[in-house]
């Protein structure tokens, strides 16, 4: 059905990658355009786990999961729970490393997004994403689509994918529907070196995770394969205070000086995080789809990841982002369908309603997060698992 078709995935990240990688095992003509002037020029972030049946699915279906296995970090999905002064309360090192059943429907092997990214990327063959390709606009040309980008390039393309992230601008050419303000904002930040940067932070990592929740606030932190750390902090604030707010993240004697003031009741150790990280640091109101979102298919054009549902984090994002990417492959390449309106349909239909009970979690997760009792209820929910 697509056969002969050019297929243009705009935006590289995992979603876009494992989406080019599924079509070219099937020989479909397939491009990714990619704003980012090359695969090295910034930091993708932090760790992921990959779900058995969501990220590590489409692993297996893009034939990548000894790579994967290569690439992965054993032990790095352990985490710690601990109070605002740095004492441990829960402990999932104690139990020690297992080696991971990657058929298990518990797997969650944990790999940084960078070695994530790099796996997917080596993967496809070596034109395959077209570099310094920020999307600008598009046009119809007939039964297909002129795409422009900043370069000054413009490429016609059969199909449009849109996997360009939760400001997407791919969107507004499927539906007008607009994600809304969740109440959250996350501000997110990475040392590196930790180990000479923030010592006592690095030691209580133990190249896993830390959880601390303590009065509405949530501070998560996540050891990198490179020596340096993660850490976002999840807070309940106006979405305005991103936007309007005096504080210069850029400059370290403000950064410091809001930590120190937002966090007076809080132990030392943490200051590390504040006090060393690379800035500016990062603020990111969070946005959610409408549960309710839906629109009436193209033939040509369709969406996944977080251009088609952004939402809170809930743990599973970039998992349905590749799952999207799998169903999606399947749908465009599924001889069963008489044309590609007709697969486009069939994809979107499970795709909105799986994205819809994801974001509805992802709302109970505020709730208890940025709870009282959160603490509580996450050194229960920590005992529950492995009990």
């Amino acid at each position: 059905m697509i056969d002969p078709k050019k297929i243009a995935i705009i935006g590289g990240g995992p979603g876009g990658l494992t989406l080019a990688r599924l079509l070219l095992q099937k020989g479909i003509d397939v491009k990714v355009y990619e704003r980012d002037l090359n695969r090295d020029v910034r930091s993708q972030g932090a760790t992921l786990d990959l779900h058995e049946n969501s990220g590590l699915k489409a692993i297996k279906a893009a034939d990548l999961l000894n790579e994967f296995k290569r690439a992965y970090r054993p032990g790095a999905e352990k985490g710690r729970v601990v109070d605002k002064m740095g004492n441990i309360l829960f402990d999932e090192h104690e139990k020690g490393t297992t080696e991971i059943d990657f058929d298990s429907p518990n797997a969650r092997p944990e790999i940084d997004r960078s070695d994530l990214r790099s796996l997917l990327l080596n993967s496809l063959l070596p034109d395959t994403v077209v570099w310094n390709s920020q999307f600008v606009r598009m046009t119809p040309a007939g039964a297909q689509w002129a795409i422009e980008f900043r370069n000054g390039a413009t490429v016609l393309a059969d199909v449009v994918i849109g996997a360009d992230g939760g400001n997407s601008k791919v969107r507004p050419f499927v539906t007008p529907i607009q994600p809304f303000y969740t109440g959250i904002t996350i501000l997110q930040g990475n040392v590196e070196n930790a180990k000479m940067k923030a010592p006592r932070v690095h030691e209580l990592l133990q190249g896993g995770k830390i959880y601390v929740h303590n009065a509405g606030k949530y501070l998560h932190i996540s050891a990198k394969g490179d020596g340096s750390i993660d850490f976002y902090i999840s807070i309940k604030i106006d979405e305005a205070w991103a936007n309007d707010s005096r504080i210069n993240f850029s400059d370290s004697t403000q950064v410091r000086q809001w930590f120190k003031t937002a966090f007076a009741e809080w132990g030392g150790v943490w200051f590390e995080l504040f006090d060393n990280a690379d800035l500016p640091i990062l603020i990111r109101p969070q946005y959610s789809i409408p549960l309710d979102q839906t629109w009436e298919a193209k033939s040509n054009l369709t969406l996944l990841g977080d251009a088609a549902h952004i939402m809170a984090p809930s743990g599973e994002g970039v998992n349905l982002a590749m799952l999207d990417a799998l169903e999606l492959s399947e749908c465009l390449t599924n001889e069963h369908f008489k044309d590609t309106q007709t697969a486009i349909a069939a994809y979107e239909t499970i795709m909105r309603e799986r994205a819809a009970q994801e974001a509805a979690t992802s709302f109970e997760m505020i709730e208890w997060m940025h709870a009282e009792d959160a603490q509580d209820r996450i050194v229960e929910f920590f005992k529950g698992i492995t009990a």
